[in-house]
């Protein structure tokens, strides 16, 4: 393989490294704006989804572990049944108002006798404390995606958000000025050498000029040489021929 092969070879492997680089600076700024407005969110879904961010091992047993990223899907809970996993709004004094998933252990009603469900931890086999009714229901539990939420929390932090996205995108911008400052002095140079071989060619042009005058006056001077010249010889001619004519008839007489 030539330089001039491995040359372009690398520049093409840079770009691609160069676009890949952009490419994941990009998608951490767009997943780190998505996720600030949707994860753990009841009030947000992505086409029919919630997404929640998993805090504790409760159901790591069976199902999802602590940073892990769960999908839940807005369901009637009349549909729901044992053995789902739900997502719910805690009414236990301990953790009032907060986000959990629990598994349905049975279907049941409260004091009021309004339907609802006990639901439990599969890794501690434990009931929660209060009947999860209707109204306080999210929707059922359909995907994991683990570790997702690990690398969120990660994000949220200013050591997350420096390592993740300031640093690449400050990365970006030096490439970006050194690549400009590369160009500018590239076009610099290219311009002075275009200056340098303009000025050349007009001095040879000057020289090849300044030749063909000289020529110019060295065939005047010349012609101008022959030219006087003539006249001169042609003028002895006419005085001898008149000296011989004064001559012949002096002899005459």
């Amino acid at each position: 393989m030539s330089s001039g092969q491995v040359k372009k070879a690398l520049g093409i492997i840079k770009t691609i490294l160069v676009w890949i680089f952009v490419i994941l600076a990009i998608s951490m700024t767009l997943f780190t704006i998505i996720s600030v407005n949707t994860f753990n969110r009841n009030d947000r879904n992505i086409l029919g989804y919630k997404a929640y961010i998993v805090n504790t091992d409760s159901m790591s047993k069976t199902d999802f572990k602590a940073g892990d990223l769960i999908l839940v899907k807005e369901t009637d809970p009349s549909t729901l049944k044992e053995g789902d996993i739900i997502t719910y709004m805690s009414q236990n004094a301990e953790s009032f108002g907060e986000t959990i998933t629990h598994k349905i252990r049975k279907l049941t009603t409260d004091a009021k006798g309004n339907p609802g469900f006990i639901t439990y931890s599969t890794t501690t086999d434990q009931d929660d404390d209060t009947i999860v009714t209707y109204m306080y229901v999210l929707g059922k539990y359909e995907k994991t995606i683990p570790g997702v939420g690990t690398f969120f929390n990660f994000m949220k932090t200013p050591q997350g958000y420096i390592i993740c996205i300031f640093i690449p995108f400050m990365l970006l911008i030096i490439y970006q000025a050194v690549k400009f400052v590369v160009i500018f002095r590239r076009y610099r140079r290219e311009q002075l050498e275009e200056m340098n071989a303009e000025r050349e060619r007009l001095e040879t042009e000057r020289e090849k000029n300044a030749k063909m005058m000289e020529e110019l006056q060295a065939l005047k001077q010349e012609l101008q040489s022959k030219v006087g010249d003539k006249p001169e010889n042609d003028g002895r001619s006419g005085e001898n021929k008149k000296s011989d004519e004064e001559a012949g008839e002096k002899k005459d007489e």
